[in-house]
């Protein structure tokens, strides 16, 4: 016997929820999990969300959806919830009412715009044949000033460089002659004032950056492999105010294949959600398998990315033999970042 075809049956002449009649049940199934967020102490378990009856049936007509939060009280055991552990893969449902929550918390944070002599700071970490290289970058605010960790050599022969030595460089005021001339180069202030006015609706905001901020067209490109690559790249911005945070997660949601992950770990080891795509064929940019973007299960800050590549052709279309898969793996991770008042100095 199938129990939900029976069930079904019972109620066959009620007409299915409209999106009208949905939005209140997903609000309040929103708010109530912003609320339980809000309250999660140590130590971290898990039980599954009693909802109310409203929300139980949006539940169903959404289709079988499981969300997990941390425990609040002792409970669990007592009334047979059964702990999960491990990466969870949510529904598309569940991975979008995940992002809602994370627009709506980063949409509450605050910022200010650093001043135009401050720096930007960011650590991050790459992974050269498996193997962890971490670097620290500071770069001022209006454009002028560059400054590395490890020093990057200059062209020529120099016996006596120091890559342990803080390398500085300044530069002339580019601004105006990049916003003259359109080049996609900007000063972090040209790209924060960018975007700071633009909507945290996410088809509005994403046409606003294609239309003004463009990374290049690619031949056979799908939409959502395109909506993908630019929510990407923008993630690799170190600050990003809090709307156009909050449209980026919203525009996820809308991403074809999209799903969120809970219970996983970022490469360096870190707590995470992950929220991915998978391609089962190459991407028009050359993109195969598993791309993820990594946030803080908490506050959602971006954490990182992992990317994997399709195994290159030679002009026969026939792959290519003896290639590093490890070369086919791109991760970025960013271990701390901040707004500091000169270079070399660290949040």
């Amino acid at each position: 016997m199938n129990e939900l075809d029976e069930t079904r049956a019972m109620r066959s002449d009620v007409p299915l929820p409209d999106s009208a009649w949905l939005a209140p049940q997903r609000d309040r199934l929103t708010e109530e999990l912003r609320r339980r967020t809000a309250v999660r102490t140590a130590p971290f378990r898990r039980r599954a969300v009693l909802m109310s009856a409203a929300a139980v049936a949006a539940f169903a007509v959404a289709g079988a959806i499981v969300v997990t939060l941390p425990d609040d009280d002792n409970s669990s055991a007592a009334h047979g919830v059964q702990h999960v552990s491990g990466p969870q893969l949510l529904s598309a449902q569940a991975s979008a009412d995940t992002l809602e929550l994370a627009a709506a918390t980063v949409e509450k944070t605050r910022t200010t715009e650093p001043g135009p002599k401050q720096w930007v700071y960011v650590k991050s970490t790459g992974f050269v044949q498996g193997k962890p290289q971490s670097s620290e970058e500071w770069t001022r605010w209006d454009g002028t000033g560059a400054a590395h960790l490890p020093g990057m050599p200059t062209a020529g022969y120099n016996p006596d460089f120091d890559p342990d030595k803080l390398q500085i460089e300044y530069f002339p005021n580019q601004e105006k002659k990049w916003k003259k001339e359109g080049y996609d180069d900007r000063s972090q202030r040209q790209f924060y004032r960018f975007l700071a006015p633009l909507p945290s609706d996410p088809d509005r905001m994403m046409q606003s950056i294609r239309k003004k901020h463009a990374i290049g067209d690619i031949k056979g490109e799908t939409t959502a492999e395109r909506d993908w690559r630019e929510i990407d790249v923008l993630y690799r911005s170190v600050l990003i105010p809090p709307n156009v945070q909050a449209g980026l997660f919203r525009a996820l949601a809308k991403v074809s294949g999209a799903r969120v992950e809970k219970g996983v770990k970022d490469p360096l080891g870190r707590p995470a959600i992950g929220v991915a795509v998978n391609y089962t064929k190459p991407s028009a940019s050359g993109c195969l398998g598993k791309q993820e973007l990594f946030f803080d299960p908490e506050t959602f800050t971006y954490l990182g990315e992992t990317s994997h590549a399709a195994p290159p052709r030679d002009k026969d279309g026939k792959l290519m033999k003896n290639v590093d898969q490890d070369s086919l793996t791109m991760t970025s991770v960013r271990n701390a970042w901040g707004v500091v008042d000169k270079p070399g100095a660290r949040p």
